[in-house]
């Protein structure tokens, strides 16, 4: 009956699915049919964006914390207690 699979659209994904329906009510090469075809390629342009909107070096400066966070605990662990101060040592995304 379910799929089990939950479908959660954005906003942006919202009025790309309006612009398609949109499309069906009007004949191919008409000056509506233009218009919403216009706005469905800037709208897949906007969603393209969104998607990639992590760069590179955030996922390094996350990794850098990561390993960094993993070495104090870790040394922590061994008995060199030090005042629990890695979370304060991350360093904030940009």
């Amino acid at each position: 009956m379910f799929s089990g699979k939950s479908v959660l659209y954005t906003p942006l994904e919202a009025a790309v699915s309006r612009v398609v329906n949109d499309l069906n009510n009007h004949e191919i090469g008409s000056e509506e049919y233009q218009k919403s075809l216009d706005a469905l390629t800037k709208l897949h342009k906007v969603l393209e964006e969104e998607k990639s909107s992590v760069s590179k070096d955030t996922l390094v400066l996350a990794g850098a914390n990561l390993v960094g966070l993993m070495i104090i605990i870790s040394h922590e662990r061994l008995g060199h207690i030090i005042t629990t101060r890695a979370f304060s040592m991350l360093l904030r995304p940009r």
